[in-house]
């Protein structure tokens, strides 16, 4: 399968144009990696309120239990600082929960940044690209041999423009039903020139 042109310019306007989409690709990789480490940056608050609240609920607790090894009143003074370790493990739950949130909202943005770059390459650029690969590979093949001659010589008549086929012969049409081998080699070098292919046997 042919990648890229036999003619030089058309060759090199492909390369441009691969070279083109791969800088496409990864710079649209790049903005979203950018907006994907721009929004997880929201989660610093959440990362703080985990730390404070998981490190206050351990004080707490701790106080708690020295407290409660205070006779006869010590179970009594141990409830409130219960209660306030209670409050400030959901203060860290909440700081967790915040980063979950901001993680899945990071992710779900870097990921609708790539889906357009994306899709226009998959969509617009490749099959276009594949199409060319197929019709140049074909048309090089048909080349080889006669019969595919006259096919590629049928092709250029019905799309070339018509001050290209006068130019070939002033009756291209009839020269080519006839078999004319000057005319048909003329045409399928046509052909294959539109392609960025060269001609010949």
């Amino acid at each position: 399968m042919k990648i890229y042109a036999d003619r030089l310019p058309t060759a090199v306007r492909q390369f441009l144009t691969d070279l083109l989409v791969v800088v496409w690709v990864y710079a649209a990789i790049r903005f979203a990696l950018w907006v994907h480490d721009l929004v997880q940056k929201l989660a610093v608050p959440g990362q703080k309120l985990e730390g404070a609240g998981g490190g206050l609920a351990d004080n707490l607790a701790d106080a708690g239990g020295k407290v409660g090894r205070v006779p006869l009143v010590g179970d009594e003074l141990t409830g409130p600082f219960k209660k306030a370790a209670e409050a400030a493990r959901s203060m860290a739950e909440a700081g967790r929960d915040q980063q979950e949130l901001v993680g899945q909202l990071a992710l779900a943005l870097g990921i609708a940044v790539l889906v357009f770059p994306l899709a226009l390459v998959l969509f617009g650029w490749l099959p276009l690209r594949l199409r060319w690969m197929r019709r140049a590979a074909s048309a090089k093949a048909l080349s080889a041999v006669p019969a595919g001659r006259d096919l590629l010589a049928l092709r250029a008549l019905t799309s070339q423009p018509l001050g290209k086929l006068t130019r070939i012969a002033p009756d291209v049409a009839e020269a080519w039903r006839r078999g004319d081998d000057a005319t048909v080699d003329a045409l399928a070098a046509l052909e294959l020139r539109r392609l960025g292919l060269r001609g010949g046997r």
